[in-house]
């Protein structure tokens, strides 16, 4: 058989693609009850979801089942105990939208900036901005009601002068020359997992040799950022690297995916400090053990030596430095 690859004028595209853009709008589902979702997956309870929107646990539920009619295909399994947990569909879905949520949450923020003087402009990497710094943004607010933020989420270069960036957290070594450079915290990493997973296993994880018995969960770390601590490099430091494979179990882009499969009690994730986020306060995700290996980079709170010392700049910075260490 013969395959036959078909040409098409570009004005053809342009309108293929309009068709295209068309038939998907068509297909969105309920933005309310995909919210409601969303909420209930991240907390794996209506209640908790309910208290965040500030509905009832039933109006969550309605929104909820009206997704599930919509994607012909329950999101949720229903527990003898009130309690509810993903379906594997579910799954796929949640830790699909979650990254949607911290872009539009991010675009929103960018789009909400005031064409005037009292707004700040910070620039940091995607993921610490959607897992640490975002969640704390309402306590800036709260300290300076008349500045505000507006977060560029980015992973190349910051260009102050010509991106307009007042502030940028990086992640490093430091030493940028021009600037004024603040340790913000350094990184740790550990493994974690759901609390469902040792109640379940059939052996016990009580130091890292016995995690030759779970599924190690990967994130696909880029190569150009290298002495990255992966799991063989975590193994190898807490002396198991002869016991465990660290090349076995699924791999994921980012690391909220991994994570997201911890929750669901799929394997052991290897976590940082810096962007597990609530998961550890929350419930969700437990430390199975206490050993942690420190990473080369650090985060820094970076900012022109020109501009560092006004108000606007000195006062976020102090904020940044003080949720660090609280």
């Amino acid at each position: 058989m013969r395959l036959i690859k078909l040409r098409l004028k570009p004005e053809l595209l342009g309108v293929r693609r309009r068709k295209i853009m068309a038939q998907s709008r068509r297909r969105l589902p309920p933005l309310n009850a995909v919210r409601a979702f969303e909420a209930a997956a991240r907390h794996l309870s209506f209640q908790k979801a309910a208290d965040e929107l500030a509905v009832t646990p039933s109006a969550v539920a309605q929104q909820v089942k009206g997704l599930e009619e919509h994607l012909g295909q329950a999101m949720f399994r229903r527990l003898p105990s009130k309690g509810v947990v993903l379906t594997d569909a579910g799954q796929l879905y949640a830790a699909a939208l979650r990254p949607l949520f911290d872009e539009l949450a991010i675009a929103t923020a960018e789009a909400a900036r005031p064409a005037s003087s009292s707004t700040l402009t910070v620039s940091t990497v995607p993921s610490f901005a959607s897992r640490w710094l975002i969640p704390r943004l309402a306590g800036f607010r709260r300290r300076r009601p008349d500045l505000e933020v507006r977060v560029l989420a980015s992973m190349g270069l910051t260009d102050f002068a010509r991106e307009g960036v007042d502030v940028a957290v990086r992640l490093g070594r430091g030493g940028y020359p021009g600037m004024r450079t603040d340790l913000l915290m350094a990184e740790s990493f550990f493994p974690v997992c759901s609390p469902s997973l040792l109640s379940d296993a059939g052996a016990p994880l009580r130091s890292p040799v016995d995690l030759r018995f779970c599924t190690l969960l990967h994130e696909e770390r880029d190569p150009g950022i290298p002495e990255y601590v992966d799991w063989r490099r975590w193994l190898t430091e807490v002396g198991a690297d002869n016991v465990v494979d660290a090349t076995r179990g699924p791999r994921f882009s980012h690391m909220f995916l991994a994570l997201q499969a911890a929750i669901s009690g799929q394997g052991v994730a290897l976590a940082t400090s810096a962007l597990i986020g609530d998961d550890l306060v929350a419930g969700r995700l437990i430390r199975p053990f206490r050993q942690e290996v420190e990473g080369i980079y650090r985060y820094w709170v970076v900012s022109p030596e020109s501009g560092s010392s006004t108000r606007n700049v000195a006062g976020f910075r102090e904020w940044l430095l003080e949720e660090a260490v609280a």
